[in-house]
This record gives structure tokens, sequence and C-alpha cells, in this order.
């Protein structure tokens, strides 16, 4: 089974966004640990905006 192409690009785009990390350094990731990342980005993202303002 193959990863989609397209939420490869996402999930590099956001953790390349959030953490300023190279593509390398991204695609270097098992995917069950960059899934993980971009899980921790969003919860992170989730609770900055709800203590916000």
């Amino acid at each position: 089974m193959t990863y989609a192409t397209d939420r490869l690009h996402e999930e590099i785009a956001y953790v390349a966004y959030h953490f300023h990390w190279s593509m390398d350094e991204i695609l270097d990731l098992e995917h069950q640990d960059r899934r993980r990342f971009t899980e921790e980005i969003a919860s992170l993202v989730t609770r900055a905006a709800g203590t916000e303002g």
C-alpha cells in the first residue's frame, strides 16, 4: 500500500511550516513518526487558538 502523494505533501508542508525543518529532514522520518508530529502540531495550534483572545 502506498501513501497518497497529496497527503504526504500536506504533512511535509505542515511540519516544515511549524517546525522550520527541511524537506529532507521530514522525509527521513518514518511514516508513523511524521504522522505523530502532525498530530502534535495540530494539538498545539488548537490549544494556542483557544488560549488567545
